[in-house]
């Protein structure tokens, strides 16, 4: 008997042609997208930065990480062992009932297990997305300027932590095509589409916010989450 595969149900804001909805979306499929930066020296940058870490560098770039997709989550709270994990902000791409949905989450991913096997250290941590998506048609034709950012707490203080648009990743055709042959995502299936360097170098917080901005249509989706520390007790 084959193996059933995880569904993860999540409720959106869904915006398209002026109409808001509420819909609940079956995700059965996570895909992270990594290293998929457009300019090779900004991609390199990002490498490096990980690298300084101690993170080997990709087999390949583009690069394409599984995870369950019940690590999927719009919870504004996570919990992650020690206080080696940080966040990321991503543009995010769903596909459902045949139509493709933008959104934006954070790749929280934990860094100590990252330095001997990216892979396993995706899988270690949930995924929190923002519960709001826009109809992907609806800014497909301005893709390049749409804007990320994120923010992280430290010393007492809300500091940016990443800032730049999607037209430092590849387009997101070139993205789908890379992991997908026939160049559209199955049904069900969320892929998280690569990050930004950090303004000051990768590091751990307490809180994480994020945001996706869209110049053209005067919008925005925020959203942001507290990470619950559990103990490591060896």
């Amino acid at each position: 008997m084959k193996a059933s595969l995880s569904v993860q149900t999540l409720t959106f804001r869904t915006h398209r042609d002026g109409k808001i909805e509420s819909q609940p979306i079956a995700l059965r499929s996570a895909v992270i997208a990594g290293w998929t930066g457009r300019d090779p020296i900004a991609r390199e940058k990002h490498i490096a930065e990980l690298e300084a870490l101690g993170v080997a560098r990709p087999k390949s770039a583009p690069i394409y990480y599984r995870v369950s997709a019940a690590r999927l989550t719009t919870s504004s709270q996570i919990e992650a062992t020690g206080e080696n994990s940080s966040g990321e902000v991503e543009l995010v791409l769903i596909r459902d009932a045949e139509r493709l949905w933008l959104g934006v989450g954070s790749d929280h991913t934990d860094r100590k297990v990252e330095t001997y096997c990216v892979t396993f250290s995706k899988q270690m941590c949930d995924k929190p997305m923002a519960p709001e998506l826009w109809a992907f048609d609806d800014v497909r034709d301005h893709w390049d300027s749409l804007e990320l950012r994120s923010w992280i707490a430290e010393g007492g203080e809300q500091r940016l932590y990443q800032q730049g648009s999607a037209a430092a990743m590849l387009p997101p055709d070139a993205i789908i095509a890379g992991f997908a042959s026939n160049g559209s995502l199955a049904e069900g299936t969320a892929m998280f589409c690569g990050t930004l360097a950090a303004k000051g170098g990768i590091r751990s917080s307490k809180r994480f916010s994020f945001e996706l901005f869209d110049p053209v249509r005067a919008r925005r989706i925020v959203h942001a989450y507290d990470i619950v520390v559990l103990p490591v007790e060896g």
